[in-house]
């Protein structure tokens, strides 16, 4: 952004401040005053003959921007020299004329703006503006500039009421204007809770950042290059000089250091009682300073690097560059999502194509469809004329057959009939004579008949007896038939019952098993018990054998009770303790189970007498 731009913004609000009609057209009078005091402010000289030459009384119409330009570039913007004139005079003047007319906020508000500190957001965002009439704000720069307002009150940015404040309609449509962004400012949703002085000082201070291209200001330590004492000064760092002043009002100068690409910046070690010393290299002279901590000279040091890389690189100012970074950045931006965009609707350009397409395929899909049903209806139609022809055919050809056979049928009748009548009259004449060689053989056989007729007689009698003979074998057959069955019925229940006898026995048997098992179990359990006793009554012999003594003559008996002189040790052994088994008893089941429940039974008593104390030992 060169100076003219800068200029042609603020001297943009002053003649559409001048358009009370809001035509686009000024009155020649007013546009001669301002052009006279913007000469002023621009301090280049006037020229009242090129002013009424060019605005001279032929016509009295209003002027337009469009007719102003040519007059305006050519005897003021070209005549600027920069340096020769304070920006900020030509922004008061500016300011002054369209405030008059735009900015008009609620007084009785608390939260109202300074007229100063309405000025200075004015400047930044005329600084900040797109290149574009009328002159509007950008979100992002928006978004940059209240960051870094609210970074300079060490607060943080409320997110949600600028997005808010963005989603507005008015704001979306027209976009964000200096009016609208002043009357948010006003409204102080961003500023809640915060001093007035406050925010005026953190105005002040992104004001003089970014359109007094500030880098840096604060108090160092600066050491004499005469008297060689240390001193405390403000310090302001620009892109081309560092400026010191006695204090942070800026009033007295105490000196201007230039910036260029023989300059630089070394970090010096603590000394003469001084830290975080860093000095500034020039061909002539060498500033040693000193900042209150570590991280004050990081950041100055950073920032006259920063001013010498501008200057080298030619640049006049770091948020114009920064501005312009930004500004690239968002066009490109814009070109990827238009990119996308058209992106999006190539692809659904191809989406309705191939939808299209689709809907066409589907409209010759249906089309084949329906031409293929007449088809086959056609076909159909011929198929069933062909199969009503042939069988109208088959009929005539059927009838002409049947009618053909018919006569030939009559015909053959006919002939056999014909054939038939010849060899009748042939049998005939032969029946004939056969009849009269059989009235002859008659005769005879008659004779014959008579004799035969005895013998016949015999025969019939023998062949009666014979069939009575035969009649009385066929009932008794049938008799030795039915006996058969009714022993093979006999039968077939026996082995039933034999089967059932079976499965009987089985399961008596598997019971017997279970009882032996049991019987083991049990006889094991006696022995272990008669074991016991047994142990017990060799004790009690032992310990009768030690009481009983032999008895010498004369003596006494000792009176031991009678149970002593009646004790006996039989010496018995019984048999129903051991079990046996034969060959004989494993193959009869019945014998088994006998010898298992007697076995069973003594076993039983012999536990029965073990429990009482009264069992034998063997």
């Amino acid at each position: 952004m060169d100076l003219r731009a800068e200029l042609l913004k603020s001297i943009w609000y002053g003649f559409t401040a001048l358009d009370l009609e809001k035509s686009g057209k000024v009155s020649k009078s007013q546009l001669k005053v301002l052009s006279h005091n913007l000469c002023t402010v621009l301090c280049i000289p006037h020229d009242p003959v090129a002013l009424e030459e060019h605005f001279r009384d032929d016509d009295d119409g209003p002027v337009s921007s469009q007719g102003y330009m040519p007059y305006l570039n050519k005897y003021i913007l070209d005549k600027v020299e920069e340096g020769n004139f304070i920006k900020e005079n030509v922004d008061e003047l500016c300011w002054t004329l369209t405030a008059k007319k735009n900015y008009q906020p609620d007084r009785s508000c608390l939260t109202i703006l300074p007229e100063r500190d309405a000025f200075r957001l004015w400047c930044l965002f005329n600084f900040l503006s797109e290149d574009k009439y009328p002159l509007v704000m950008v979100p992002d720069e928006v978004e940059y500039l209240l960051k870094k307002v609210c970074m300079a009150m060490s607060v943080e940015l409320n997110c949600v009421e600028l997005e808010d404040f963005f989603s507005q309609e008015s704001v979306q449509q027209s976009g964000i204007t200096v009016w609208v962004f002043l009357g948010m400012m006003n409204t102080g949703r961003l500023t809640r809770g915060i001093e007035k002085s406050i925010t005026s000082m953190a105005i002040e201070e992104v004001y003089r950042e970014i359109v007094g291209d500030v880098l840096k200001e604060g108090y160092l330590w600066k050491k004499g290059q005469l008297r060689r004492n240390w001193k405390e000064r403000w310090f302001t760092l620009r892109p081309s000089n560092l400026s010191y002043y006695t204090g942070e009002d800026r009033k007295d100068c105490q000196g201007n250091i230039a910036l260029d690409g023989n300059c630089c910046v070394e970090v010096l070690p603590d000394r003469d009682g001084k830290r975080c010393m860093f000095c500034l290299k020039t061909l002539s002279k060498t500033y040693e300073m000193s900042a209150s901590d570590t991280k004050q000279r990081q950041e100055w040091t950073t920032a006259i690097q920063t001013a010498i890389r501008l200057h080298v690189e030619g640049k006049t100012s770091l948020h114009k560059d920064l501005k312009l970074k930004r500004r690239e950045q968002r066009d490109q931006r814009e070109k990827r999502q238009q990119s996308k965009e058209e992106e999006l609707q190539r692809l659904r350009a191809l989406q309705e194509e191939r939808e299209r397409k689709l809907a066409e395929l589907e409209l010759l899909k249906e089309a084949q469809k329906q031409a293929q049903v007449l088809l086959e209806q056609d076909e159909q139609r011929r198929r069933q004329q062909h199969e009503q022809l042939q069988q109208a055919l088959e009929v005539q050809l059927r009838e002409a057959e049947e009618a053909r056979v018919s006569m030939q049928a009559e015909m053959a009748l006919k002939e056999e009939e014909a054939q038939r009548q010849k060899k009748r009259i042939l049998e005939l004449e032969e029946m004939q004579k056969r009849l009269e060689e059989a009235l002859q053989q008659e005769i005879k056989a008659r004779l014959d008949e008579e004799a035969f007729r005895y013998a016949q007689a015999g025969l019939l009698a023998e062949e009666e007896e014979k069939m009575k003979a035969h009649m009385a074998l066929q009932e008794e057959q049938e008799e030795y038939i039915l006996k058969t069955q009714r022993e093979k019925q006999e039968l077939k229940q026996e082995m039933e019952v034999k089967s059932r006898a079976l499965d009987e026995a089985q399961r008596q048997l598997e019971e017997v098993r279970a009882n032996r098992h049991r019987v083991d179990q049990d006889v094991v359990a006696a022995q272990r018990k008669l074991r016991q006793a047994s142990t017990n009554v060799k004790h009690w012999n032992v310990q009768m054998n030690r009481l009983m003594r032999p008895i010498g003559p004369g003596e006494k008996r000792p009176s031991l009770g009678s149970s002593y002189q009646t004790f006996q040790i039989p010496a018995q052994r019984d048999p129903g303790l051991r079990l046996r088994r034969s060959d004989s008893e494993e193959k009869n089941e019945e014998s088994k189970e006998n010898v298992d429940i007697s076995a069973g039974s003594e076993l039983e008593k012999r536990l029965s007498h073990a429990s009482n104390g009264d069992m034998d030992i063997p």
